[in-house]
């Protein structure tokens, strides 16, 4: 039996876990979902989330992937042979994640040198959309590859590969311990400058201001949930496999916290950042926050350049920001993809090298079509599908079948001998009872919106292809996968 790679450090763990976490949503999601959710009042929901369901989540997941030391699949069959299929459910999700999310990672590349010189010229939008995206009308016309945004995405696979290729003490623990700490130099000197521009004050009062009203608003709440639970990358193989490679004796209580806390810090800085700058652009532009607010895409390559555009030494804040893009992005996207890598390896039986080559080759081909003309349209649908019903929906599977199937005191008593401080019922109770309770209504509800009204007003056709097609196809892999290894296993 081959030996299990290892993290070097506890410290090199806990900032490959925050790089994990710490994504582009932190920075383009989690202010514009404060802001439209009550405000400074959405502290409220949005810590009581982290405290209910996210950090027992996480802290299960890595008692789980300590104690059962595998892959993803590995793991979900040592406990029952015929829960296999999760795993391959998320190795699968996480998958066609790492091949869309890699192409943001691109543009970001393309957007840092541009930011040299305002490459994007005075209407932003005008220059994203058609100039650089040339994008179409539809999702299915794809026109062409850009070729320009070709190759900033296999840069970023270029990096991923370097990085993976490695290994895990010497690549992904290495890279953690330089992208890290830069990502959080730069933002903080960046958001050091912006709330000192003009406006920057009114800028953090839209954004901070609460409105308590909003607590009673039951949407307020999921939209917490929701951003506990995208963020911290939990419910898709990924604290399962990174947490496989802890030392035997490591503190699993104490490293959850420290990554959920570090990310939700990180968040608010984020948040600071983008409603000084946003503050800054309304009052040049004569209008108010409210008209200037955006959120996604349009945000950092939209938005962000515009306000670039207007401000003093715009070179040296539109340079850091999109470098840290690029570093928020890879950090997440390195460990997205390593969770499939560690499949492979021991799917196929074969080494880190060749299974970390294959596995960037077949995502840089399967992603092209993200560089098309229709590339944003059908990674808007992809990304809408994936999350909703595959991140979802595989990390309410993960927790029923943790929590009510197996035996939860097993991984309590696990966690609690190497830990500094013990679990208890309330752990119990909130992942046997709140964290399925909300991931249920949040798939349910997903599922009869999407359902009752077509996401984006995008035509059927382009919705069953790229959204539900592509859902159910990876549904019947994992259960073929699950066939494979029980058929193998029986010989």
């Amino acid at each position: 039996m081959k030996k299990r790679e290892q993290w070097g450090t506890r410290t090199g763990f806990v900032l490959a876990a925050i790089g994990s976490a710490i994504g582009l949503g932190n920075i383009w999601r989690f202010p514009y979902v404060a802001y439209e959710n009550g405000g400074g009042a959405f502290f409220i929901p949005y810590l009581f989330a982290m405290l209910t369901a996210g950090i027992p989540f996480m802290i299960l997941e890595f008692g789980t992937g300590h104690k059962t030391r595998g892959s993803a699949p590995q793991i979900f069959a040592r406990l029952s042979s015929k829960w296999e299929w999760v795993g391959w459910w998320q190795i699968l999700v996480s998958f066609i994640i790492s091949i869309y999310y890699v192409a943001i990672v691109g543009w970001s590349i393309s957007y840092f040198f541009l930011a040299f010189n305002q490459g994007w010229g005075q209407d932003t939008g005008d220059f994203f959309f058609k100039t650089y995206l040339q994008l179409s009308d539809s999702p299915l016309e794809f026109g062409g590859i850009r070729w320009p945004i070709f190759a900033s995405i296999a840069g970023a696979w270029g990096l991923c590969w370097f990085v993976l290729f490695k290994g895990v003490k010497k690549g992904i623990e290495a890279a953690s311990k330089i992208f890290m700490p830069l990502l959080f130099i730069m933002i903080l000197i960046i958001t050091l400058r912006a709330v000192t521009l003009e406006g920057a004050y009114e800028g953090l009062n839209w954004m901070f201001k609460p409105d308590f009203g909003a607590l009673l608003n039951f949407k307020v709440w999921m939209a917490a949930y929701g951003q506990i639970f995208f963020s911290l990358s939990i419910g898709f193989a990924i604290m399962l496999t990174y947490s496989s490679y802890l030392p035997k004796e490591s503190d699993i209580t104490n490293n959850a916290f420290i990554t959920a806390f570090v990310n939700c810090g990180f968040s608010i800085l984020c948040g600071v950042l983008v409603f000084s700058v946003l503050g800054n652009m309304a009052l040049n532009q004569g209008v108010g926050v409210d008209e200037v607010v955006s959120s996604g895409v349009g945000l950092a390559f939209v938005t962000i350049p515009r306000a670039i555009n207007s401000l003093p030494g715009p070179v040296l804040f539109g340079t850091l920001f999109f470098l840290a893009l690029i570093f928020a992005g890879l950090s997440s996207m390195i460990s997205i993809c390593e969770v499939s890598v560690a499949s492979l390896m021991e799917k196929f039986d074969i080494d880190r090298k060749k299974a970390v080559t294959i596995y960037c080759m077949v995502g840089l081909a399967s992603g092209v079509v993200f560089a098309t003309h229709s590339g944003l349209l059908v990674l808007d649908i992809v990304d809408r599908f994936i999350n909703n019903f595959g991140v979802l929906a595989a990390g309410l599977v993960e927790i029923i079948f943790l929590t009510w199937v197996c035996r939860l005191e097993v991984v309590q008593d696990h966690i609690n001998k190497i830990s500094d401080f013990r679990v208890g019922s309330w752990w119990v109770f909130c992942l046997k009872i709140i964290t399925p309770a909300v991931l249920g209504y949040m798939s349910i509800a997903n599922l009869v919106g999407d359902i009752k009204t077509p996401y984006g007003r995008y035509p059927m056709n382009s919705l069953l292809y790229f959204g539900w097609f592509l859902v159910i196809s990876i549904l019947v892999l994992s259960f073929v996968f699950q066939a494979d290894s029980l058929k193998k296993a029986r010989k």
